[in-house]
Protein backbone atom coordinates (compact mmCIF):
# COMPACT_ATOMS: atom_id res chain seq x y z
CA UNK A 1 0.00 0.00 0.00
CA UNK A 2 2.85 2.41 0.84
CA UNK A 3 4.41 1.66 -2.53
CA UNK A 4 1.16 2.43 -4.33
CA UNK A 5 0.73 5.68 -2.40
CA UNK A 6 4.28 6.73 -3.24
CA UNK A 7 3.78 5.86 -6.90
CA UNK A 8 0.57 7.90 -6.94
CA UNK A 9 2.37 10.95 -5.56
CA UNK A 10 5.08 10.62 -8.19
CA UNK A 11 2.50 10.40 -10.96
CA UNK A 12 0.68 13.47 -9.64
CA UNK A 13 3.92 15.44 -9.61
CA UNK A 14 4.70 14.34 -13.16
CA UNK A 15 1.16 15.27 -14.23
CA UNK A 16 1.49 18.77 -12.79
CA UNK A 17 4.86 19.22 -14.51
CA UNK A 18 3.49 18.05 -17.84
CA UNK A 19 0.48 20.36 -17.55
CA UNK A 20 2.77 23.35 -17.14
CA UNK A 21 4.79 22.10 -20.09
CA UNK A 22 1.72 21.44 -22.25
CA UNK A 23 0.11 24.82 -21.62
CA UNK A 24 2.66 27.46 -22.62
CA UNK A 25 1.53 30.82 -23.91
CA UNK A 26 0.33 30.67 -27.50
CA UNK A 27 2.16 33.27 -29.59
CA UNK A 28 -0.01 36.01 -31.05
CA UNK A 29 -0.79 35.70 -34.75
CA UNK A 30 -0.78 38.65 -37.08
CA UNK A 31 -3.80 40.88 -36.51
CA UNK A 32 -5.17 38.83 -33.61
CA UNK A 33 -4.26 41.21 -30.84
CA UNK A 34 -6.57 43.92 -32.20
CA UNK A 35 -9.64 41.69 -32.28
CA UNK A 36 -11.24 42.47 -28.92
CA UNK A 37 -14.88 41.93 -29.85
CA UNK A 38 -14.60 38.27 -30.82
CA UNK A 39 -17.03 36.50 -28.49
CA UNK A 40 -15.65 33.13 -29.60
CA UNK A 41 -12.03 33.82 -28.71
CA UNK A 42 -10.98 30.76 -26.71
CA UNK A 43 -14.04 28.76 -27.74
CA UNK A 44 -14.72 26.27 -30.55
CA UNK A 45 -17.50 26.81 -33.11
CA UNK A 46 -20.93 26.43 -31.53
CA UNK A 47 -22.26 22.92 -32.23
CA UNK A 48 -25.61 23.09 -34.04
CA UNK A 49 -27.70 19.89 -34.35
CA UNK A 50 -28.67 18.92 -37.88
CA UNK A 51 -32.34 18.69 -36.93
CA UNK A 52 -32.44 22.19 -35.44
CA UNK A 53 -30.57 24.67 -37.64
CA UNK A 54 -30.29 28.26 -36.49
CA UNK A 55 -32.25 31.11 -38.07
CA UNK A 56 -32.82 34.70 -36.92
CA UNK A 57 -36.58 34.20 -36.65
CA UNK A 58 -36.22 30.99 -34.65
CA UNK A 59 -33.73 32.64 -32.27
CA UNK A 60 -36.10 35.60 -31.76
CA UNK A 61 -38.98 33.22 -31.08
CA UNK A 62 -36.84 31.35 -28.54
CA UNK A 63 -35.95 34.64 -26.88
CA UNK A 64 -39.65 35.45 -26.49
CA UNK A 65 -40.43 32.01 -25.04
CA UNK A 66 -37.43 32.20 -22.70
CA UNK A 67 -38.81 35.40 -21.15
CA UNK A 68 -42.54 34.54 -21.17
CA UNK A 69 -43.93 34.21 -17.63
CA UNK A 70 -47.27 32.99 -18.95
CA UNK A 71 -45.62 29.59 -19.40
CA UNK A 72 -46.05 28.80 -15.71
CA UNK A 73 -48.94 27.76 -13.50
CA UNK A 74 -49.23 31.14 -11.77
CA UNK A 75 -47.94 33.40 -14.54
CA UNK A 76 -44.88 34.51 -12.58
CA UNK A 77 -42.06 32.25 -13.77
CA UNK A 78 -40.08 32.29 -16.99
CA UNK A 79 -36.76 30.70 -17.87
CA UNK A 80 -35.22 34.11 -17.25
CA UNK A 81 -36.25 34.02 -13.59
CA UNK A 82 -33.51 31.51 -12.86
CA UNK A 83 -31.29 32.53 -15.77
CA UNK A 84 -31.20 36.31 -15.57
CA UNK A 85 -28.94 38.11 -18.04
CA UNK A 86 -28.05 40.74 -15.41
CA UNK A 87 -26.60 37.95 -13.25
CA UNK A 88 -24.65 36.17 -15.99
CA UNK A 89 -27.75 34.05 -16.68
CA UNK A 90 -28.07 32.71 -13.13
CA UNK A 91 -30.28 33.95 -10.27
CA UNK A 92 -27.75 34.59 -7.51
CA UNK A 93 -29.60 32.27 -5.12
CA UNK A 94 -28.41 29.07 -3.42
CA UNK A 95 -31.36 27.18 -4.93
CA UNK A 96 -33.90 28.52 -7.39
CA UNK A 97 -37.40 29.78 -6.60
CA UNK A 98 -40.32 28.61 -8.72
CA UNK A 99 -44.06 29.24 -8.81
CA UNK A 100 -45.77 30.41 -5.61
CA UNK A 101 -42.36 30.83 -3.99
CA UNK A 102 -41.53 27.13 -3.98
CA UNK A 103 -37.84 26.25 -3.83
CA UNK A 104 -36.02 23.35 -5.38
CA UNK A 105 -32.80 21.62 -4.35
CA UNK A 106 -30.34 22.75 -7.02
CA UNK A 107 -28.44 25.89 -7.82
CA UNK A 108 -29.26 27.37 -11.23
CA UNK A 109 -26.25 26.88 -13.54
CA UNK A 110 -25.50 29.59 -16.06
CA UNK A 111 -26.87 29.22 -19.58
CA UNK A 112 -23.78 30.99 -20.92
CA UNK A 113 -21.84 28.49 -23.05
CA UNK A 114 -24.35 25.73 -22.21
CA UNK A 115 -24.34 25.09 -25.96
CA UNK A 116 -21.02 23.30 -25.44
CA UNK A 117 -22.24 21.00 -22.67
CA UNK A 118 -22.15 17.28 -23.49
CA UNK A 119 -25.11 16.88 -21.13
CA UNK A 120 -27.48 19.23 -19.32
CA UNK A 121 -28.44 19.69 -15.65
CA UNK A 122 -26.12 19.04 -12.72
CA UNK A 123 -26.70 15.29 -13.02
CA UNK A 124 -26.64 15.18 -16.84
CA UNK A 125 -30.13 13.73 -17.13
CA UNK A 126 -30.74 15.38 -20.51
CA UNK A 127 -28.32 15.09 -23.44
CA UNK A 128 -29.03 18.44 -25.10
CA UNK A 129 -30.58 21.88 -24.77
CA UNK A 130 -33.77 20.74 -26.47
CA UNK A 131 -34.35 18.07 -23.83
CA UNK A 132 -33.42 20.42 -21.01
CA UNK A 133 -35.88 23.10 -22.18
CA UNK A 134 -38.87 20.79 -21.71
CA UNK A 135 -38.35 19.79 -18.09
CA UNK A 136 -38.68 23.00 -16.01
CA UNK A 137 -42.04 23.76 -17.63
CA UNK A 138 -43.66 20.73 -16.00
CA UNK A 139 -41.51 20.43 -12.88
CA UNK A 140 -43.70 20.74 -9.75
CA UNK A 141 -41.45 23.34 -8.09
CA UNK A 142 -40.40 25.32 -11.16
CA UNK A 143 -42.99 26.40 -13.77
CA UNK A 144 -45.46 23.90 -12.32
CA UNK A 145 -47.59 23.15 -15.38
CA UNK A 146 -49.35 19.80 -15.27
CA UNK A 147 -48.11 18.64 -18.66
CA UNK A 148 -46.74 19.90 -21.95
CA UNK A 149 -50.26 20.14 -23.38
CA UNK A 150 -50.81 23.15 -21.12
CA UNK A 151 -47.77 24.81 -22.68
CA UNK A 152 -49.18 24.26 -26.16
CA UNK A 153 -52.62 25.50 -25.10
CA UNK A 154 -51.11 28.76 -23.87
CA UNK A 155 -49.26 29.23 -27.15
CA UNK A 156 -52.31 28.32 -29.27
CA UNK A 157 -54.28 31.06 -27.51
CA UNK A 158 -51.80 33.70 -28.72
CA UNK A 159 -52.21 34.72 -32.40
CA UNK A 160 -48.71 36.25 -32.49
CA UNK A 161 -47.14 33.01 -31.30
CA UNK A 162 -49.09 30.98 -33.86
CA UNK A 163 -47.97 33.24 -36.69
CA UNK A 164 -44.34 33.06 -35.62
CA UNK A 165 -44.36 29.26 -35.16
CA UNK A 166 -45.92 28.90 -38.59
CA UNK A 167 -43.27 31.14 -40.12
CA UNK A 168 -40.36 29.37 -38.41
CA UNK A 169 -41.48 25.73 -38.42
CA UNK A 170 -44.17 25.69 -41.14
CA UNK A 171 -46.72 24.21 -38.73
CA UNK A 172 -50.24 25.30 -37.91
CA UNK A 173 -51.84 25.25 -34.48
CA UNK A 174 -52.97 21.63 -34.74
CA UNK A 175 -49.48 20.31 -35.51
CA UNK A 176 -47.61 22.43 -32.98
CA UNK A 177 -45.79 20.30 -30.38
CA UNK A 178 -43.54 20.80 -27.36
CA UNK A 179 -40.60 19.80 -29.56
CA UNK A 180 -41.09 22.98 -31.60
CA UNK A 181 -41.10 25.03 -28.39
CA UNK A 182 -37.94 23.33 -27.13
CA UNK A 183 -36.14 23.80 -30.44
CA UNK A 184 -36.85 27.52 -30.43
CA UNK A 185 -35.66 27.99 -26.84
CA UNK A 186 -32.53 25.92 -27.53
CA UNK A 187 -31.75 28.00 -30.62
CA UNK A 188 -31.86 31.17 -28.54
CA UNK A 189 -29.66 29.61 -25.86
CA UNK A 190 -27.05 28.67 -28.47
CA UNK A 191 -26.47 32.37 -29.07
CA UNK A 192 -25.41 32.86 -25.44
CA UNK A 193 -21.72 32.18 -25.92
CA UNK A 194 -18.97 34.17 -24.26
CA UNK A 195 -15.24 33.86 -24.68
CA UNK A 196 -12.76 36.71 -25.09
CA UNK A 197 -11.82 36.94 -21.43
CA UNK A 198 -8.52 38.34 -20.15
CA UNK A 199 -7.33 34.73 -19.94
CA UNK A 200 -8.20 34.14 -23.62
CA UNK A 201 -6.26 37.22 -24.67
CA UNK A 202 -3.33 36.16 -22.48
CA UNK A 203 -3.30 32.52 -23.52
CA UNK A 204 -4.57 32.44 -27.11
CA UNK A 205 -3.26 35.81 -28.27
CA UNK A 206 -0.07 35.91 -26.26
CA UNK A 207 -0.91 39.25 -24.66
CA UNK A 208 1.10 38.99 -21.47
CA UNK A 209 -0.42 42.24 -20.15
CA UNK A 210 -3.97 40.84 -20.30
CA UNK A 211 -3.74 39.29 -16.84
CA UNK A 212 -2.38 40.69 -13.59
CA UNK A 213 0.60 39.22 -11.78
CA UNK A 214 -1.73 37.57 -9.24
CA UNK A 215 -3.84 36.08 -12.03
CA UNK A 216 -0.76 34.71 -13.75
CA UNK A 217 0.42 33.13 -10.50
CA UNK A 218 -3.08 31.72 -10.04
CA UNK A 219 -2.99 30.25 -13.54
CA UNK A 220 0.27 28.47 -12.79
CA UNK A 221 -1.30 27.00 -9.66
CA UNK A 222 -4.40 26.08 -11.67
CA UNK A 223 -2.35 23.92 -14.02
CA UNK A 224 0.18 22.86 -11.41
CA UNK A 225 -0.11 22.25 -7.68
CA UNK A 226 -3.84 22.97 -7.58
CA UNK A 227 -4.50 20.36 -10.32
CA UNK A 228 -7.72 22.24 -11.24
CA UNK A 229 -7.04 21.67 -14.94
CA UNK A 230 -7.54 17.93 -14.60
CA UNK A 231 -11.30 18.55 -14.53
CA UNK A 232 -11.58 22.16 -15.72
CA UNK A 233 -9.83 21.48 -18.98
CA UNK A 234 -7.80 23.71 -21.28
CA UNK A 235 -6.74 22.67 -24.77
CA UNK A 236 -4.32 24.17 -27.24
CA UNK A 237 -7.00 25.92 -29.31
CA UNK A 238 -9.91 26.20 -26.88
CA UNK A 239 -10.78 26.25 -23.20
CA UNK A 240 -14.20 25.08 -22.06
CA UNK A 241 -12.95 24.72 -18.47
CA UNK A 242 -14.94 21.50 -18.00
CA UNK A 243 -14.34 17.86 -18.77
CA UNK A 244 -18.09 17.26 -19.02
CA UNK A 245 -17.76 14.41 -16.53
CA UNK A 246 -19.21 13.77 -13.08
CA UNK A 247 -17.30 13.79 -9.80
CA UNK A 248 -18.05 13.40 -6.11
CA UNK A 249 -16.17 16.29 -4.55
CA UNK A 250 -17.70 16.04 -1.08
CA UNK A 251 -20.48 18.59 -1.38
CA UNK A 252 -23.91 17.73 0.03
CA UNK A 253 -23.32 14.01 0.17
CA UNK A 254 -21.17 14.41 3.30
CA UNK A 255 -24.28 15.34 5.31
CA UNK A 256 -26.37 12.33 4.30
CA UNK A 257 -23.86 9.49 4.37
CA UNK A 258 -25.77 7.57 7.01
CA UNK A 259 -28.92 7.76 4.86
CA UNK A 260 -27.37 6.45 1.64
CA UNK A 261 -28.59 2.81 1.86
CA UNK A 262 -32.15 3.93 2.56
CA UNK A 263 -32.09 6.67 -0.08
CA UNK A 264 -30.73 4.35 -2.76
CA UNK A 265 -33.33 1.67 -2.10
CA UNK A 266 -36.23 4.12 -1.95
CA UNK A 267 -35.10 5.90 -5.10
CA UNK A 268 -34.70 2.72 -7.14
CA UNK A 269 -38.11 1.47 -6.02
CA UNK A 270 -39.75 4.76 -6.99
CA UNK A 271 -37.94 4.85 -10.31
CA UNK A 272 -39.08 1.29 -11.07
CA UNK A 273 -42.66 2.38 -10.44
CA UNK A 274 -42.24 5.12 -13.04
CA UNK A 275 -41.80 8.15 -10.79
CA UNK A 276 -40.29 11.16 -12.55
CA UNK A 277 -36.57 11.56 -11.86
CA UNK A 278 -36.67 15.29 -12.55
CA UNK A 279 -39.36 15.79 -9.93
CA UNK A 280 -37.74 13.48 -7.37
CA UNK A 281 -34.34 15.20 -7.37
CA UNK A 282 -35.77 18.72 -7.26
CA UNK A 283 -38.34 18.15 -4.52
CA UNK A 284 -36.36 16.18 -1.93
CA UNK A 285 -33.07 17.54 -0.61
CA UNK A 286 -31.60 14.21 0.42
CA UNK A 287 -32.58 12.48 -2.83
CA UNK A 288 -30.96 15.33 -4.72
CA UNK A 289 -27.61 14.45 -3.13
CA UNK A 290 -27.56 11.11 -4.98
CA UNK A 291 -26.30 13.07 -7.98
CA UNK A 292 -25.45 11.20 -11.17
CA UNK A 293 -26.58 7.92 -9.60
CA UNK A 294 -30.17 9.10 -10.08
CA UNK A 295 -29.61 8.90 -13.83
CA UNK A 296 -27.34 5.87 -14.22
CA UNK A 297 -28.18 3.69 -11.15
CA UNK A 298 -24.41 3.15 -10.79
CA UNK A 299 -23.29 3.05 -7.16
CA UNK A 300 -19.89 4.51 -8.03
CA UNK A 301 -21.63 7.73 -9.12
CA UNK A 302 -23.43 8.39 -5.86
CA UNK A 303 -22.90 12.03 -4.98
CA UNK A 304 -21.25 12.83 -8.31
CA UNK A 305 -22.17 16.03 -10.14
CA UNK A 306 -21.11 17.52 -13.44
CA UNK A 307 -18.01 19.67 -13.64
CA UNK A 308 -19.30 23.20 -14.34
CA UNK A 309 -17.50 25.57 -16.66
CA UNK A 310 -15.42 28.19 -14.88
CA UNK A 311 -16.07 30.88 -17.47
CA UNK A 312 -17.63 33.90 -15.75
CA UNK A 313 -17.57 31.94 -12.49
CA UNK A 314 -16.87 35.08 -10.44
CA UNK A 315 -20.34 36.30 -11.48
CA UNK A 316 -22.32 33.13 -10.86
CA UNK A 317 -22.15 32.55 -7.11
CA UNK A 318 -23.16 31.01 -4.82
CA UNK A 319 -21.40 27.82 -5.82
CA UNK A 320 -21.77 24.06 -6.15
CA UNK A 321 -24.89 22.13 -7.11
CA UNK A 322 -26.62 23.12 -3.88
CA UNK A 323 -25.36 26.70 -3.67
CA UNK A 324 -23.83 25.91 -0.30
CA UNK A 325 -20.56 27.83 -0.77
CA UNK A 326 -20.99 31.60 -0.93
CA UNK A 327 -17.59 32.68 -2.19
CA UNK A 328 -14.84 31.43 -4.46
CA UNK A 329 -12.47 31.53 -1.50
CA UNK A 330 -14.71 29.01 0.27
CA UNK A 331 -14.59 26.83 -2.84
CA UNK A 332 -10.79 26.94 -2.86
CA UNK A 333 -10.66 26.05 0.84
CA UNK A 334 -12.96 23.07 0.28
CA UNK A 335 -10.69 21.67 -2.43
CA UNK A 336 -7.55 22.50 -0.47
CA UNK A 337 -8.92 20.48 2.45
CA UNK A 338 -9.43 17.47 0.21
CA UNK A 339 -13.20 17.53 -0.20
CA UNK A 340 -14.39 18.88 3.16
CA UNK A 341 -15.23 22.41 4.27
CA UNK A 342 -13.47 21.88 7.60
CA UNK A 343 -10.15 20.04 7.48
CA UNK A 344 -11.16 18.10 10.61
CA UNK A 345 -14.30 16.62 9.01
CA UNK A 346 -14.26 13.04 7.64
CA UNK A 347 -14.49 12.63 3.87
CA UNK A 348 -17.39 10.66 2.39
CA UNK A 349 -17.10 7.06 1.26
CA UNK A 350 -17.81 7.87 -2.38
CA UNK A 351 -15.32 10.73 -2.81
CA UNK A 352 -13.68 10.79 -6.24
CA UNK A 353 -10.13 9.49 -6.17
CA UNK A 354 -8.53 12.70 -7.41
CA UNK A 355 -9.85 14.76 -4.50
CA UNK A 356 -7.25 15.05 -1.75
CA UNK A 357 -5.51 17.84 0.22
CA UNK A 358 -3.54 20.27 -1.94
CA UNK A 359 -1.40 21.93 0.78
CA UNK A 360 -1.80 25.39 -0.75
CA UNK A 361 -1.09 28.45 1.39
CA UNK A 362 -3.67 31.17 1.95
CA UNK A 363 -1.90 33.60 -0.45
CA UNK A 364 -1.91 30.86 -3.07
CA UNK A 365 -5.66 30.38 -2.60
CA UNK A 366 -6.07 34.12 -3.10
CA UNK A 367 -4.10 33.89 -6.36
CA UNK A 368 -6.40 31.12 -7.57
CA UNK A 369 -9.42 33.31 -6.80
CA UNK A 370 -7.76 36.14 -8.69
CA UNK A 371 -7.33 33.86 -11.70
CA UNK A 372 -11.06 33.11 -11.65
CA UNK A 373 -11.76 36.80 -12.32
CA UNK A 374 -9.62 36.55 -15.46
CA UNK A 375 -12.28 34.21 -16.91
CA UNK A 376 -14.97 36.91 -17.09
CA UNK A 377 -16.07 37.76 -20.61
CA UNK A 378 -16.36 41.36 -21.69
CA UNK A 379 -19.75 40.77 -23.32
CA UNK A 380 -21.55 40.02 -20.02
CA UNK A 381 -24.01 42.60 -18.75
CA UNK A 382 -22.60 43.09 -15.28
CA UNK A 383 -25.25 43.76 -12.62
CA UNK A 384 -25.26 47.15 -10.97
CA UNK A 385 -24.91 47.32 -7.20
CA UNK A 386 -28.65 48.00 -6.93
CA UNK A 387 -29.48 44.93 -9.03
CA UNK A 388 -27.07 42.76 -7.07
CA UNK A 389 -28.83 43.76 -3.86
CA UNK A 390 -32.27 42.68 -5.08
Amino acid sequence: MRYIALLTLVLVALFAYKQAETYPLVEAKAGQSSVLNNNLLGLPPVPIPANNPQSPDKIALGDKLFHDKRLSVDGTVSCANCHNETRAFTDGLPVSVGHHGLTGTRNAPTVLNAAYNSSQFWDGREPDLEGQAKQPLINPVEHGLADHKQVIDIIRADPEYLARFKSVFKVDAKKLTIDHVAKAIASFERTLVTGNSPFDRYYFQGRTDAMTAAQIRGFQLFIGQGRCVSCHTIEQDRALFTDGRFHNIGIGINKVQQDIPRLVQAFLEAKTKGDNVDAMVLTDKKTSELGRFAVTDELRQIGAFKTPTLRNVELTGPYMHDGSLKTLKEVMIHYNNGGVNDAKDPVNDFLSGGIRPLNLTDPQLDDLVAFMSALNSSRINYPTSAQAAN
